[in-house]
């Protein structure tokens, strides 16, 4: 193993290795929990905040390493977990949404949660006191993205957890990078895109992703002080405005309008989720009295009820309203809104990260081979952008129902902390 990573059989309550490709992060984070649950037996739980199906975890990278180390006739390679001999197991989960990942960490020594970046602040809220046997540990490998994810707060942030070992690694600790296919990778990386490359290798945080609609706009909000503490006004009104997700995700942004400005004060994205699980988040956090803003496809029918989705939620107690469907371009027409908005946009940072994270990352596909712009990427980022959108397009609408302008105070005792 490369010698920075022989703190990983040191007794520490937290592990958390982060850098760019090439580190060799998740090879030794495999290697020493084979080696250690060959020497005792050890219940580790190997997890992932998405996990669609086995494929997506690393089970194979753990069997590989088992048959490696010639420990084969020590494990028992099974169809959802692998099994040592000794009583030792591995399991392999997705934490999104996902209540029986949970229950799974119970009485684990050992949790590995690999592609951390991607962990949201609620999974780690809930499987930093699950992990409550005594001596049990948590393992965090991650590629750097951006500074406001979850997991760079809590460990490279102002107070990290105490008894943690928390170290950057990156291709220069990897004494078997040289010499292989990766180094000439990194090297021409280099050369072509030296900020892209410290990265991708250097374990540097994203400072633009190719194509990204909101690149600029969201470095010039951070830079006004536009991103920090937005608090709610109690005598304006407030409007949640949503993207529904049928098999994918569904995503809600909250803001008040105030004369000229939009103030975001929160965010939810869920996966799989009935519609009152959404209602419920609403009212838990104190938006129950929230106008929900629902985009053409609330008025479609849903195929167990008949009911519409602006029905769902008019009889869960919400006023609707539905912006009726912008036909051709619609997606080009949100972005130009949001774009022309952003001035005068506050975020509430602490509850709106996972969604700055998708305005972040919402990009443009594009055709290399014609080197022509083929519109927004639909990925995991377009459900968030796809809500913002709505919210920029129904404060332009003509019909749209404002409040009248509330007088707004800066400074000391403001709404802006």
């Amino acid at each position: 193993m490369p010698e920075a990573f022989r703190g990983l059989f040191e007794p520490h309550r937290y592990k958390a290795f982060y850098g760019g490709r090439g580190s060799a992060k998740s090879h030794s984070f495999a290697t020493a929990l084979v080696i250690l649950a060959a020497q005792k037996p050890l219940r580790i739980v190997c997890a992932r905040e998405i996990q669609n199906s086995l494929r997506d975890s690393v089970k194979q990278l753990v069997e590989d390493k088992i048959l490696k180390l010639g420990l084969s006739a020590r494990f028992r390679c099974l169809d959802k977990m692998t099994r040592g001999l000794n009583g030792s197991q591995f399991t392999y989960v997705g934490l999104w949404r996902n209540p029986d990942a949970i229950k799974s960490l119970e009485g684990a020594d050992i949790f590995w949660g690999e592609e951390a970046s991607a962990f949201s602040e609620r999974s780690l809220k809930i499987v930093r006191p699950t992990m409550r046997k005594p001596g049990s540990e948590l393992w965090f490998s991650w590629n750097p993205e951006f500074e406001h994810d979850p997991v760079d707060l809590l460990f490279r942030g102002r107070s990290p957890p105490p008894q943690a070992l928390i170290r950057k690694v990156s291709w220069r600790d990897n004494p078997w990078f040289a010499g292989t296919p990766l180094q000439a990778e990194k090297d021409y990386d280099y050369e072509a895109d030296p900020a892209r490359a410290e990265h991708v290798w250097g374990g540097g945080y994203v400072t633009a992703v190719d194509g990204a609609y909101y690149a600029a706009p969201l470095t010039e909000a951070r830079a006004g002080g536009r991103i920090g503490r937005v608090a709610a006004d109690p005598l304006l009104a407030i409007r949640a405005y949503w993207d529904l997700g049928v098999s994918d995700s569904t995503s809600i942004w909250v803001a008040q309008f105030a004369g000229r400005e939009i103030r975001v004060l929160d965010y939810c994205e869920g996966q799989g989720q009935p519609l009152g699980f959404y209602a419920d988040w609403l009212r838990t956090r104190g938006h129950g009295s929230a106008e929900c803003v629902l985009p053409h496809d609330g008025a479609r029918r849903d195929s167990v009820s008949a009911l519409k989705y602006e029905d769902h939620l008019r009889e869960a107690g919400f006023r609707v309203q539905t912006i009726p469907n912008q036909g051709k371009g619609a997606a080009m027409k949100r972005i130009e809104a949001a774009r022309r908005l952003f001035p005068s946009i506050w975020f509430n940072e602490e509850n709106c990260r996972d969604g700055l994270k998708s305005l972040a990352a919402y990009h443009e596909r594009i055709d290399f081979k014609r080197n022509v712009g083929l519109g927004p990427e639909h990925d995991w980022a377009s459900h968030g952008a796809d809500a913002f959108g709505l919210m920029c397009v129904a404060y332009e609408a003509p019909n749209e129902r404002r409040s009248p302008p509330a007088r707004v105070q800066h400074g000391a005792g403001g709404w802006m902390g």
